[in-house]
């Protein structure tokens, strides 16, 4: 006979400071808004807001999705954000810039590209 678990109700979070962590790929925009210590809080992507294809890589989309984050972070009381960025897409700065203007203060930004010190060995040269 299974026995119901009790669950014990989360009180709201009293926080101030979040990092927002930003993959932007060249075909999608993944944000996740985690507290310092690495607990996720929310996530969102392109994709979760109904773009599919080519759509999903566009600095439109992007600020979509930061706004539609950075309003529930207000509703929590974070007043401001730190940012990691990663990877080459065009959604790097239009999420920066969501975030700025939806009355967020933005205390660092900062670039987490992980970038090859020699990388893989190259293929062979081609013989023709």
């Amino acid at each position: 006979m299974a026995y119901k678990k009790s669950t014990k109700k989360h009180s709201p979070r009293n926080i101030e400071t979040v990092a927002a962590h930003v993959k932007a790929t060249f075909n999608n925009t993944l944000v996740s808004v985690t507290t310092m210590s690495g607990d996720v809080l929310m996530r969102g992507s392109a994709g979760n807001l109904g773009y599919k294809g080519a759509r999903k890589g566009t600095p439109f989309a992007a600020t979509q999705i930061t706004t539609n984050l950075a309003k529930e972070l207000v509703a929590m009381g974070v007043r401001s954000v730190e940012v990691n960025l990663q990877g080459p897409g065009q959604g790097r700065d239009s999420v920066v810039r969501a975030f700025q203007s939806s009355g967020l203060n933005i205390s660092l930004l900062r670039d987490v590209t992980p970038l090859p010190h020699n990388g893989c060995r190259a293929p062979k040269k081609r013989r023709v």
